[in-house]
């Protein structure tokens, strides 16, 4: 039973895997945030260069 107790501890006190779940949604988090503003710049660009084309092609 003592193993067991000592086994337990050594497993809740082990933190290897905890810092590469953090480093993963830390890199989930900013591809998200990265996503979502080229998404807005993609939209404002697309406008813009719309504009321009129909300037150009307007008699």
């Amino acid at each position: 039973m003592n193993t067991f107790l000592s086994a337990a501890k050594q497993f809740i006190d082990d933190e290897d895997g905890v810092t590469a779940i953090e480093y993963g949604l830390i890199a989930a988090l900013i591809v998200a945030a990265l996503a979502s503003t080229l998404t807005g710049v993609t939209n404002a660009l697309k406008g813009k260069f719309t504009a321009i084309v129909d300037a150009l092609t307007a008699p």
